[in-house]
């Protein structure tokens, strides 16, 4: 009985969570690094996943979404690259790699 009134209560909240985590809400994810809006949706959305991503496409462009990563990173200090790391050749007797046999 109790295990029941425990679940009922918590049906409401366990609902939610699995709507936040549901894909077919966003319709995708950005994909960064391209000069634009670029929203990935999954190989097998469906139709409210696609319309969804297309939600998110125009939501991000109305908002500026490009716009403001460009400035935070025109702000952000560079990082200089790290200096190349010298990597020993591999010999026969070194190799981790099993002979087929």
């Amino acid at each position: 009985m109790t295990a029941q009134v425990g679940a009922l209560l918590s049906r409401k909240a366990f609902n939610e969570f699995r709507r936040r985590l549901d894909y077919r809400e966003y319709g995708g994810a950005p994909l960064l690094g391209v000069r634009g809006v670029c929203i990935i949706g999954h190989g097998s959305s469906n139709d409210r996943a696609i319309f969804n991503g297309i939600r998110v496409a125009y939501e991000f462009a109305k908002a500026g979404f490009i716009e403001r990563i460009e400035h935070e990173f025109a702000g952000s200090p560079r990082r200089r690259s790290p200096a190349p790391v010298a990597v020993p050749e591999a010999s026969a007797e070194t190799s981790i790699a099993t002979p087929i046999q």
